[in-house]
């Protein structure tokens, strides 16, 4: 039986919405607790790899409570956080008032329907929210479309490690193991089940170098993190 919170056809942003609903109270305890604390780590490295400054222009897709968002902030860069969870976006916004520093501001929106014109932004980043657009590639066209030229382009998520030994371990861990926090902490250990059901429809950081390859992009890498348990792809839009 599938997850309850995955869906391959037209009802998957839906589903995607009710589960952040879902989750947002608990998001970053469990983010804790689930990677033993190195998402923060993880993060901090996507917006080193970002290189936000003062006078550079950022969008952190997919934002969630705003760990990214306010990250690039304190580097001095302008930031946008962008996300369609209203109730993830509470958070971040709740963060806000209580003291986080930088200038950032936070909006409801798709990030397939990226409310800025073309080459609006500096940078272009997102966390863990690109397996879960309904189209992936879509996605990343959007943040093609939205960088200016020479801009830059960096995404973390869950990857899939190469070694099948290290792969078959760390999908175990993600079955058996993450589904008990959102038993503990959510009431709901399909929602955390869902990660690997929605990892195993995922291309992973190859798939996704493969498509910013396509749209032209120039210095595509990737970095793999714990053996490609999570991946950074990065790219900067051709000239």
């Amino acid at each position: 039986m599938g997850n309850a919170y995955y869906a391959s056809d037209a009802t998957r942003a839906a589903k995607v919405h009710t589960l952040f609903a879902r989750i947002a109270p608990r998001y970053d305890l469990i983010n804790d607790l689930q990677s033993f604390g190195l998402h923060r780590l993880w993060k901090r490295r996507l917006v080193r790899f970002a290189g936000a400054r003062i006078g550079l222009r950022a969008i952190d897709l997919c934002c969630g409570t705003g760990d990214v968002g306010f990250a690039l902030a304190r580097t001095g860069a302008e930031v946008t956080g962008l996300d369609f969870s209203e109730e993830m976006l509470a958070v971040a916004k709740q963060r806000k008032s209580s003291g986080d520093p930088g200038k950032i501001e936070f909006l409801h929106g798709d990030a397939l329907k990226i409310p800025f014109p073309d080459a609006h932004f500096d940078i272009v980043t997102m966390s863990y929210g690109l397996r879960n657009l309904a189209d992936f590639a879509g996605g990343l066209r959007e943040m093609h479309r939205v960088v200016r030229p020479g801009g830059r382009i960096v995404i973390l998520d869950f990857g899939k490690p190469p070694n099948r030994l290290w792969r078959s371990l760390y999908f175990g861990y993600l079955r058996f193991a993450v589904p008990i926090f959102g038993r503990l902490f959510c009431g709901d250990a399909a929602a955390y089940a869902y990660i690997l059901e929605s990892l195993q429809h995922y291309p992973g950081q190859e798939g996704v170098s493969a498509v910013l390859r396509e749209l032209g992009c120039a210095n595509v890498r990737v970095t793999n993190l714990l053996g490609g348990v999570m991946s950074l792809n990065y790219a900067d839009k051709a000239l």
